[in-house]
């Protein structure tokens, strides 16, 4: 039996094979081994839903599992977008090979495997491009994550203008949308980001 103490019930779900998953995400089957029961101990189903999602995320981030305040924010947002990411066949749950092959793309993924990742992140409605709304609500999102840990505090109207900066530069052909081939080449070339995505090496 490839996964420790597993058990398999109708209304549980049964991960890839062991060999399959290694192949596919690149980590060992040691690593897979320790990572699914971790997985399997915060969802014995073998499944997570978004609610369960925003519940992990926000013990990362102490903002980030926080429902709406009142006030029209939803610091949860962010874990919400990286769900769908992550939740490719639309199907309102992650499972443990849906879970394993997004963090494999982040940690041992090439500069563009992860920048596709991100563009898809971006992308909120899976439309193939990116436009100013999506990033404006992205942007937001973080910034309702980290809350008071930003510094200088940014506000909605300083959020906005960062975007309308940033999205100047990603839209190459000035037609109001970035594309997969335009964000890949800014992205690529910019050694910012490329500093901000090597740190996932640092962290493996």
């Amino acid at each position: 039996q490839e996964y420790e103490d597993f058990e398999l019930t109708p209304l549980r779900y049964r991960p890839e094979g062991l060999e399959q998953l290694s192949e596919a995400t690149r980590f060992s089957k040691e690593e897979l081994q320790y990572m699914y029961r971790g997985f399997k101990q915060e969802c014995p189903t073998g499944v997570i839903s978004e609610e369960t999602f925003k519940e992990i995320y926000g013990k990362f981030f102490p903002l980030g599992g926080q429902p709406d305040d009142g006030t029209g924010r939803n610091s949860a947002m962010y874990a919400h977008y990286v769900f769908g990411t992550m939740d490719q066949d639309g199907t309102g749950t992650i499972t443990f090979g849906d879970f394993i092959m997004g963090l494999s793309v982040l940690l041992k993924g090439t500069l563009q495997e992860r920048i596709n990742w991100i563009f898809n992140l971006y992308d909120i409605n899976n439309d193939g491009y990116i436009t100013k709304e999506e990033l404006i609500d992205i942007v937001t999102s973080i910034y309702d994550l980290m809350g008071d840990q930003t510094s200088p505090h940014i506000d909605d109207v300083t959020a906005v203008e960062h975007v309308d900066r940033v999205f100047d530069r990603l839209d190459l052909n000035k037609d109001g949308v970035v594309t997969m081939d335009e964000f890949m080449e800014y992205c690529s070339k910019n050694e910012n980001v490329i500093e901000s995505l090597n740190i996932f090496d640092e962290i493996q």
